[in-house]
């Protein structure tokens, strides 16, 4: 669905003709970043943690390769059956989602961020940045929660509770993206009828309403649940890699 545009000189064009939503873009992106950094911080106090000079040059240097993976994955991505063609599912949120828990809401936070941005550097916009806005928010609705429960509590429960509320944010944030932003500014853009793709995919797809509860809705909920079991499988032994700390286990 979205529209691909390799040229720099395009992606200048696109932002230099979209001031007002490119300044609403980084508002978002400062906002979050500001309740992902109180709520990091109020932890931090809460358990008496602090951070060495030499360990913050060495989380520069995982959120970079974590987003560089994140970036690469999120190149590999496919369709499921029961939504439209264009709702493709990626495991881009696997990097972010595991440096969010090793290092905290913040490195998720960052990585996202610059997960979107690079692949905006890659392939510039089709949506004036309504797209990339949604991206965002939706995946920093699933990582930081996660984050913040786990960062509190660094126990195997913490985890799966961290997930679970991750999980639910997203789908609420997600239904309301698509509902009152991603459908009709892609309908209008691209001149489809969004509805009427999903009919052709579940008949019981009519109105905004099925199509949020019967496409988008279980589609977020497999993408976090994938992306939450592949996490819970492979997150201890990345993790002493990137933090040298062996977590306690619940």
């Amino acid at each position: 669905m979205v529209l691909l545009d390799f040229s720099l000189p395009k992606l200048w064009e696109a932002i230099t003709g979209n001031v007002s939503t490119v300044a609403i873009f980084i508002s978002i992106i400062v906002g979050i970043f500001l309740i992902a950094f109180w709520a990091e911080k109020i932890i931090n106090r809460a358990n008496e943690r602090t951070e060495s000079k030499k360990f913050r040059i060495h989380k520069i240097t995982i959120i970079a390769m974590l987003s560089a993976i994140a970036i690469i994955l999120n190149l590999f991505s496919f369709p499921l059956w029961f939504a439209p063609g264009f709702y493709k599912l990626d495991f881009s949120e696997l990097p972010v989602l595991v440096g969010a828990f090793a290092l905290g809401p913040v490195a998720g936070t960052t990585i996202e961020a610059v997960k979107i941005l690079l692949n905006l550097v890659i392939n510039g916009t089709g949506t004036a940045f309504i797209g990339e806005i949604a991206n965002f928010v939706v995946g920093c609705a699933f990582v930081i929660p996660a984050a913040i429960v786990y960062y509190h509590k660094r126990t195997k429960k913490g985890a799966v509770v961290g997930l679970a509320a991750g999980t639910v944010v997203n789908l609420v944030v997600a239904c309301l993206m698509n509902a009152y932003v991603l459908i009709p500014v892609y309908g209008k853009l691209f001149h489809m009828d969004v509805i009427g793709a999903g009919t052709a995919v579940n008949s019981l797809i009519t109105d905004m309403t099925t199509f949020v509860l019967l496409a988008v809705a279980p589609f977020n909920l497999v993408k976090s649940v994938a992306v939450a079991v592949i996490t819970i499988l492979i997150y201890k032994p990345i993790s002493r890699l990137i933090t040298g700390v062996k977590d306690k286990q619940g």
